[in-house]
């Protein structure tokens, strides 16, 4: 291990052990958390999801930054991108049942917010699939023009400010790579059972835990990068 390595521990230990730790800073967070549910969204991702950008890098290069990667303007776009995400967990999280219902299957909210069952369960599945089918290939593929759009800028916090070259970036993505991997693989293999652990979590939770999932995909993403190319 490097002394960066340390330093990234240090770091992501520093954020979370006091509220492990301080029971009164818990109990704080909790309360943020329950009247600014956004606010605290843009936080989570922006500082969760991009920490496990770096940790991608770090794997994939030896190095947590490179030129051009742009850390600042990714943790921004990040916590924009986990406002959205926050806003499409309640939104599925309550269209889902009612299309449940509607369809015919019975005591929803009893099932919601009951113990574990199988009912629960298949309830989850369903949100984690309708939002993954709808909402994600969007998500990702926007996710992908902002990072191409910050590595165009050369990482610097222009990319905010200089308009995205929409039609440009999405003509020269890779879309065979976006479909065949990202939408084919990533989907039904990793988020589809990934968010049905999320939907079954109560609803202060789940912002928190999409974001650490980010930080595990991005792991996965890279490992897998390594050792396509050997």
């Amino acid at each position: 291990m490097k002394k960066s390595d340390f330093l990234f521990i240090a770091f992501i230990a520093a954020i979370f052990l006091p509220f492990i730790f301080i029971d009164s800073l818990y109990s704080s967070y909790m309360k943020f958390n329950s009247d600014h549910g956004m606010v605290m969204a843009f936080i989570k991702f922006a500082i969760l999801s991009t920490s496990g950008e770096l940790l991608g890098l770090r794997i994939s290069t030896g190095k947590y930054f490179s030129k051009g990667f742009g850390v600042a303007p990714r943790a921004i776009v990040w916590g924009i991108l986990g406002i959205c995400i926050n806003a499409a967990m309640i939104v599925f999280s309550s269209g889902v049942p009612a299309l449940l219902g509607y369809l015919g299957m019975e005591n929803i909210q009893a099932v919601q917010n009951g113990g574990m069952s199988a009912g629960k369960v298949i309830t989850a599945f369903c949100i984690s699939v309708f939002m993954n089918c709808t909402f994600g290939p969007v998500f990702m593929t926007f996710h992908k023009i902002t990072d191409t759009h910050i590595l165009g800028c050369g990482g610097s916090l222009k990319a905010l400010i200089t308009p995205i070259r929409m039609g440009y970036i999405m003509k020269n993505l890779n879309w065979e790579v976006q479909w065949n991997f990202v939408f084919k693989k990533t989907i039904p293999f990793f988020w589809f059972p990934a968010h049905t652990v999320t939907f079954l979590l109560p609803d202060n939770m789940r912002a928190l835990f999409a974001a650490l999932l980010g930080v595990v995909l991005g792991v996965l993403l890279a490992v897998a990068a390594r050792m396509k190319s050997r």
